[in-house]
């Protein structure tokens, strides 16, 4: 019971949530469409009232005259017609302006949704599928298009329908309304049951939906895994199992929404036949004043009245979804955002002639942090060297399961520090927390001498390069892409960190070079030039420090000589921090750490470490294997 209540308290939330989006959105307008709303409806009655004067006021008069005048007759149906002439072009604006309306509060949503997602930490991103995530951009929002433009306008004309209609009603026969009252309560009734059992299912369905997006994406995107291994049957079994949860709670949602429609309809003719004979009766026996006319009219407004809730009924699937998916919308867009209580920021330095650092604003190739104290309001000034050292840190990504223990280790500017170990030894994990992408639980990390919680995310990430395994390139032109690393770079920049990356060759040879326009993730180019392409953007983004994270491993030996030499030119004169699983990229290094389950068990150059014969010579000499 007290689930279903906060289920339901749930949906009331989002319902006036939406609400609150539509109308600060479009104010004025919506004003002019619950104006022309009620004005169709209003039009859309005098149908049936218009029955009775007609038939009472001018038409039974003129039985039997033997010179008849219509003229009465024809004003009246002038009236009558002008009436319907604005219905219609009441009708017709709404209409226009709800289209107008829903798709600019779509505009709105998905601008506030992809703007929000931009502060989330990575850690949601990890814990959700880029399917479910794509989910609520198009099925969620699509929903939402639906009930903006359809189901609204359509529930607002049901009320103010029935509203005229029970008024109409209760001013023509006082006594046949209270067999309308009674019908009232009970499609109220029937609505209620009917549409609770379907609301459940329609949001198990938004919820299924999201599980059978997020698995095809993520099979589509691994295809050649599954070839490979022969795995299309399995992968036939999984989606069948999430397809037929699909299946079971659409069935279930559509049966409950298509039951309601025929239910209230026959409710309805129902209604129709109870007053028909009951009106026939009170008309016979002289009670109520109930007229020809007055028949007509009421029996009119049974049909009238009944509609209203046949429409809510073919709609309320629709509102029922777009409040489900509304739900998952504002789920992601009241996730918590990334944390930054940092203060220190980095700029553009100089050093005058006594060596003192001073801020300035134009680029000078040296970078420090700006240190605010808020002890005596005074500002100091390190210049950025990058000198990263760990201090007893201690990490795990879910507190019952610790990666890093107690790590301590020092990068000095300029130094190459290499990760060697096996798999989920903590390797990637340790480049992870000098970006922030998540903060530790025990010890400190420190970047030229100041711990990086102090460091605002934005200038720490400045300050960072970083070349991955996997590369990500996205749709737009050669010259787009490596100025991603940095969007204000000159087109002679991107032409010099090609050529420091030694991409400037193979792009050349392109037909339309840095013109070259790339879609899919850079498809039509090898792994070697898409690999050459990231390392040309870390290189203009000049960043002091610099993250190789086994960039080299999932290309061949030969190319990988050429990737070599471009990353050879990048981390000259950088502090680089190298993962790698070819040692042989690594022998050059400054330090060499071989870390085993989150524990730093070797630290040296490579001739100690051989000279060590332990870990580090296993894995060198062939005799133990990386994992």
């Amino acid at each position: 019971m007290n689930k279903k209540k906060k289920v339901d308290q749930n949906t009331i939330k989002t319902a006036k949530r939406l609400l609150k989006y539509i109308t600060e959105t479009y104010k004025l307008r919506l004003i002019l469409v619950f104006v022309c709303i009620f004005l169709s409806a209003v039009a859309s009655i005098s149908v049936s009232l218009s029955l009775k004067y007609l038939l009472d006021d001018y038409i039974i008069p003129l039985i039997g005259q033997t010179d008849p005048n219509y003229a009465e007759l024809y004003k009246a149906m002038a009236v009558l017609g002008c009436i319907f002439a604005v219905g219609v072009i009441a009708t017709f604006i709404y209409s226009r302006m709800m289209v107008f309306i829903g798709q600019g509060v779509l505009k709105r949503i998905r601008d506030d949704m992809f703007e929000h997602m931009q502060t989330l930490p990575i850690r949601y991103f990890d814990q959700n599928t880029n399917g479910s995530i794509m989910s609520l951009y198009t099925n969620d929002t699509d929903t939402l298009r639906q009930m903006i433009s359809q189901a609204i306008p359509q529930g607002l004309m049901a009320l103010f329908t029935i509203i005229v209609t029970f008024i109409s009603m209760l001013v023509l026969s006082p006594l046949l309304t209270i067999l309308a009252v009674a019908v009232i309560f009970i499609m109220l009734a029937v609505t209620g049951k009917i549409g609770a059992n379907s609301g459940k299912y329609f949001i198990k369905q938004q919820v299924s939906l999201a599980d059978v997006t997020g698995f095809v994406e993520e099979r589509m995107n691994g295809q050649r895994v599954v070839k490979v291994f022969n795995h299309e049957a399995k992968s036939e079994q999984e989606f069948d199992r999430l397809n037929e949860a699909l299946f079971e709670s659409s069935a279930n949602a559509n049966k409950y929404a298509n039951m309601m429609g025929p239910v209230i309809g026959n409710i309805g003719n129902l209604q129709f036949v109870l007053t028909a004979v009951l009106g026939g009766l009170l008309s016979v026996a002289g009670v109520g004043g109930i007229t020809l006319g007055v028949m007509a009219s009421y029996l009119q407004f049974t049909k009238s009245f009944t509609q209203p809730f046949m429409q809510v009924a073919q709609q309320f699937n629709a509102i029922v979804m777009a409040l489900a998916g509304a739900e998952r919308i504002f789920n992601l867009i009241d996730e918590k955002p990334e944390e930054d209580e940092g203060y220190v920021e980095l700029v553009n330095a100089k050093k005058d002639a006594q060596g003192n650092i001073t801020e300035c604003k134009e680029r000078t190739g040296m970078w420090a942090w700006k240190h605010p104290h808020s002890a005596d309001g005074s500002v100091t000034y390190t210049e950025l060297t990058g000198d990263v050292r760990f201090e007893d840190v201690t990490f795990g990504y879910n507190p019952d399961k610790v990666i890093l223990q107690d790590i301590s280790l020092f990068a000095k500017p300029g130094q190459k520090l290499a990760f060697v170990g096996s798999t989920g030894a903590g390797k990637t994990t340790i480049t992870n927390l000098i970006n922030r992408f998540y903060d530790i639980q025990e010890g400190k990390i420190r970047y030229d001498g100041i711990n990086i919680t102090k460091i605002k995310k934005d200038d720490l990430r400045h300050s960072l390069g970083i070349v991955l395994q996997d590369t990500h390139l996205f749709t737009g032109t050669i010259r787009e892409n490596i100025r991603y690393g940095k969007l204000d770079a000159t087109d002679e920049e991107v032409y010099e960190a090609a050529r420091l990356a030694h991409a400037d060759q193979f792009i050349k040879m392109l037909p339309k070079g840095y013109d070259t326009m790339l879609s899919g993730d850079g498809e039509e180019l090898s792994q070697g030039q898409r690999q050459l392409l990231s390392i040309a953007r870390a290189a203009v983004a000049n960043p002091p420090v610099l993250i190789l994270d086994e960039a080299t491993s999932s290309i061949d030996t030969r190319t990988e000589s050429i990737v070599q030499k471009g990353m050879d030119n990048l981390m000259k004169g950088r502090t680089v921090f190298v993962i790698a699983h070819r040692l042989s990229t690594i022998r050059n290094s400054d330090a060499i750490i071989v870390l085993d389950h989150g524990k730093i068990i070797e630290r040296g150059d490579h001739e100690d470490l051989i000279k060590l014969k332990g870990t580090y010579y296993q894995l060198y000499t062939g005799k133990l294997e990386l994992s």
